[in-house]
């Protein structure tokens, strides 16, 4: 039976979870995690980014923001422990759980009896945490493969989500590039060779990316206002 219960999750989770754009995609695990994980009533993902700035992204219920703020408040619960220091952290029973003294009467409050957190992603600018909130006092206690298996397959569509984005980031700015080589190439009669190292002295000049440089001549300024 339970077989058949982590099969069923694998493949629900394969169909829920199809990578698309990267707020879309954030979406997805949130939705996925109330409707194929046991017990899960709420969801949301903590983001800490590297200035230290900690977020909620893709909440399933206006409630979730009010339990995830409290915590980054308080520097305690699972899913600040879970964003900032530690990979899973899971508290069955949070009436009785001695880690967060300030937390732990504050959600049980709100009806919330039990959380887990499970880290997403660590990337050079932001860290980040899937939060799972359940209003029935024991739940996640057996609780490790299946949430070990949804982290991965999430953590492997947010990461197909961010090449995409990253790549389509590249092939707007290499476009933009074109542009604005293109006009420089007509305007002043260079070749593609010095226009392109204009826009790169250009660059270095102003401390600016390359890729800005460029969308302003393209967007029509001209380049002695640009230097």
């Amino acid at each position: 039976m339970v077989d058949e219960t982590l099969s069923d999750s694998m493949r629900r989770l394969a169909e829920a979870l199809r990578p698309g754009d990267f707020d879309s995609t954030l979406a997805a695990i949130t939705a996925a995690a109330v409707e194929v994980l046991p017990d899960v009533d709420f969801a949301s993902i903590t983001v800490k980014h590297s200035d230290d700035t900690i977020a909620t992204a893709a909440p399933t219920d206006p409630l979730v923001l009010d339990l995830d703020g409290a915590q980054y408040r308080l520097k305690e619960g699972p899913c600040y422990d879970a964003a900032v220091e530690t990979v899973h952290v899971i508290s069955p029973d949070l009436a009785s759980d001695r880690r967060f003294p300030e937390y732990g009467p504050y959600v049980v409050s709100k009806g919330i009896r039990a959380q887990a957190g499970l880290r997403l992603f660590d990337a050079p600018s932001s860290q980040g945490a899937l939060n799972l909130y359940s209003h029935r006092a024991g739940a996640f206690e057996d609780f490790e493969t299946l949430a070990n298996l949804f982290a991965h397959q999430a953590a492997v569509a947010l990461s197909y989500a961010r090449e995409i984005a990253d790549l389509d980031q590249a092939l707007k700015s290499r476009t933009t590039i074109g542009q604005a080589i293109g006009i420089l190439t007509e305007r002043y009669g260079l070749n593609e060779e010095r226009s392109f190292a204009f826009l790169t002295r250009l660059s270095q000049h102003r401390n600016v990316k390359l890729r800005l440089v460029a969308a302003e001549i393209v967007d029509g300024q001209d380049h002695h206002e640009l230097v």
